[in-house]
């Protein structure tokens, strides 16, 4: 039961996202191709990785990591920020182009969380945060992400 719980309620997020995507677009071609959105999840997740940081944790090459980076700065989606310790190394930043696009997604994270917080106690919604936290940090080794304060 906890198994198909868990997977309905991913499913609900993905398939309003996708809600939320069509009705936006339905009346002009989206502009970032279902890889590319994967790419930008990615990179703003990362935190301002560098082209080979990014191509390492997707297992891909650098050449191609280099292709769809430069194809989402064309779309304006991405941009290139220089190191200050290392003049010759760049990090990727999200632009805000890709904030909006990403926020209809987050938006409704942060409704469901609210709803949450109405609905349960301080104390059960702390017991829920734990369990997270533990999903997040010992049962997904696969997926390693920064660490970011909070």
């Amino acid at each position: 039961m906890l198994k198909q719980s868990f997977f309905e309620v991913f499913t609900k997020f993905k398939l309003h996202f996708y809600q939320e995507i069509f009705q936006r677009f339905q009346n002009r071609e989206a502009s970032l191709t279902t890889v590319e959105t994967f790419c930008m999840e990615t990179i703003q997740a990362l935190g301002a990785p560098t082209v080979n940081e990014f191509a390492a944790f997707m297992r891909i090459s650098s050449p191609n990591a280099a292709y769809k980076v430069n194809s989402l700065i064309r779309k304006g989606y991405l941009r290139k920020r220089q190191s200050p310790e290392d003049r010759r190394e760049y990090h990727l930043e999200v632009t805000q182009k890709y904030t909006d696009y990403y926020n209809i997604s987050t938006s409704y994270l942060v409704e469901v969380m609210d709803r949450i917080a109405m609905r349960f106690s301080p104390e059960e919604c702390a017991q829920l945060d734990g369990i997270l936290q533990i999903i997040s940090r010992e049962l997904m080794p696969e997926v390693e992400l920064p660490q970011k304060g909070g």
